[in-house]
């Protein structure tokens, strides 16, 4: 640490190479915080979690039993043991709740006084966090299954829902009504995610195997399928031209430069694309098990050099290195199947929620203080910090 202190004071290195740096050591000591508690409000699994990027400071949850709950995450009475306290709740007893599962909930990207929540009583509903009363309802044929909205959009507010309507709805918040719908998938959409680079640019994913690229400028189609051979059809048999995975689809998660997109497949296989020309990069995850009839909530690291990602994984959270696809470590903790998982971003914390209906954090390990470089600590054994060769001091003699 104090090495890397010095090298950005005297210019040496990047200004960001310290912030990476931690980022990255505090994601690889991540582990289960039994200081930190969430409040336990659903009765039935945890489907989805969504932290707000406006403070860091509020969750989202949605769960099986059709409530929704947001928690303030911060430690107001500053004790290392506190809990996650929920100060908002659509429960049972509300006349405005969910009739069923809720399978996804998202804050709006630039304002914590509205969200959106989608669910299999084939609505979604976008909420004003003051009365926690809906403002809008949108009502679909079919179950929803997922819906985003784009986290740099300024040009358009658009929705896009997953349905078991094998056509991607898209609702314009503005107006209050569905606008469009982009044809193209033959099974149920399980997955829709919009770029983080660019706001016209979706992602879906569906139960035909398939994940398309779609520019929504566009009424022509979508602009690419991604093709797990790259093309080469003597290795894809008739049925797996154009297939992203050999199963169902229900795992999407751009990393935050836009630049690559993850997908999780039912055939055990996550894969990493360019979201630019849709090349499968050919990153070797090994198997995955994802027995998921829904979509799976997939989580990336942000901030870190190498970035990881983050995959429910049975009653764990598998954690690639994302661009080698190396198994970093397994987090355990939950007693039955996890369904989703939240990185914070500010801190470098991850929240997991899964069927056994509680949601657990997990925390970086505190760093050691370094050992200061004098002659006691060495004259005592203590380990040295390491000196960046490029401020060690070549000019002076011995005899100074």
């Amino acid at each position: 640490m104090l090495s890397f202190l010095t090298a950005r004071r005297i210019g040496v290195d990047d200004p960001l190479r310290l912030r990476r740096a931690e980022s990255t050591r505090r994601v690889l000591s991540l582990e289960l915080n039994h200081d930190r508690d969430v409040d336990r409000i659903h009765g039935n699994g945890v489907n989805t979690l969504d932290i707000e990027v406006i403070e860091g400071r509020y969750m989202l949850s949605g769960g099986a039993d059709g409530v929704i709950v947001i928690y303030d995450l911060e430690n107001n009475n500053k004790k290392p043991q506190y809990t996650c306290k929920a100060v908002g709740t659509v429960g049972r007893s509300s006349r405005h709740v969910h009739k069923f599962s809720v399978e996804t909930v998202q804050w709006y990207p630039h304002d914590t006084g509205m969200f959106i929540s989608s669910s299999f009583d084939k609505t979604m509903k976008v909420w004003d966090t003051e009365t926690l009363k809906p403002a809008e309802v949108f009502h679909f044929e079919g179950n929803v299954y997922c819906h985003h909205m784009s986290p740099v959009a300024r040009k358009h507010t658009l929705i896009a829902v997953g349905t078991k309507d094998p056509k991607v709805q898209l609702c314009d918040l503005k107006s209050g009504s569905r606008i469009h719908v982009l044809q193209g998938h033959r099974g149920e959409v399980l997955s829709v995610r919009w770029s983080p680079r660019y706001e016209h640019i979706l992602a879906t994913a569906s139960a035909d195997s398939r994940v398309r690229l779609w520019d929504v400028r566009r009424a022509s189609g979508s602009l690419f399928t991604l093709d797990q051979h790259n093309g080469d059809k003597s290795k894809a048999a008739t049925e797996a031209v154009n297939t992203a995975h050999n199963g169902r689809v229900n795992g999407l998660c751009f990393t935050a430069d836009g630049l690559f997109l993850l997908t999780a497949g039912t055939d055990d296989r996550i894969r990493l694309w360019n979201s630019a020309s849709g090349e499968n990069t050919l990153v070797n995850y090994g198997k995955v098990a994802n027995s998921s009839r829904t979509c799976l909530r997939l989580a990336v690291s942000r901030g870190c050099s190498p970035e990881f990602v983050f995959v429910p994984c049975g009653s764990s959270v598998a954690v690639y290195s994302l661009h080698t696809g190396d198994l970093v470590t397994m987090l355990r903790g939950h007693y039955n199947n996890v369904d989703c998982c939240e990185f914070h971003p500010d801190y470098q914390e991850l929240y997991s929620g899964g069927k056994d209906c509680n949601i657990l954090a997990w925390v970086p390990v505190l760093r050691q203080p370094d050992v200061e470089d004098d002659g006691t600590a060495a004259g005592k054994g203590g380990q040295q910090a390491a000196v960046n060769p490029a401020y060690v001091d070549a000019w002076s003699s011995d005899e100074d």
